[in-house]
């Protein structure tokens, strides 16, 4: 059997009715590929990167799970899939976005797959909501915690609508 690993997981949705569709997408991973589900954030509207669109809802996730990081990346592109995701370029609206942040204490980096994410650390809408539930965990790269980044990005303009 292979390792449990620890992971950390960026969802954001700015088409459909994202306040359903990102805990939706949480069960599904869940139900259909055998995550377990730690914890979870709240939900915060953010503004969006990029050219004029809807604001995104975005919110963390910790999961433990024992499939290959490049296991996972399937699973997460099948499932923004299965919720209706078309890609059509970077900074685009979307029902679903899912990303990597941490893979346990990984450090991952092929054509394929960047781990940790290679922006987290500048993006105040994945360090918020990551804070809330993972204040302690250390980039693997850098050493420095979550908790410590979030106090480093600019926050403004965001803001928490809900829980999971």
């Amino acid at each position: 059997m292979s390792q449990t690993e620890q992971i950390a997981l960026a969802l954001g949705s700015n088409l459909g009715d994202s306040l359903t569709i990102l805990p939706q997408a949480l069960t599904h991973l869940v139900e259909k590929y055998g995550l377990h589900l730690l914890t979870h954030s709240h939900w915060y509207r953010t503004p969006p990167l990029g050219p004029p669109q809807p604001d995104f809802i975005n919110g963390c996730a910790l999961l433990a799970m024992t499939h290959s990081p490049t296991d996972l990346l399937q699973i997460l592109l099948a499932t923004e899939a299965d919720f209706g995701r078309i890609r059509k370029g970077k900074w685009q609206p979307r029902t679903l976005d899912l990303d990597i942040i941490f893979y346990g204490n990984e450090r991952i980096h092929t054509p394929q797959l960047t781990i940790p994410h290679p922006e987290y650390h500048r993006r105040a809408f994945v360090l918020l909501p990551l804070a809330e539930i993972a204040p302690d965990w250390c980039d693997p790269q850098t050493g420095v915690t979550v908790k410590a980044l979030a106090q480093q990005v600019d926050g403004s303009g965001i803001m928490m609508v809900g829980a999971i």
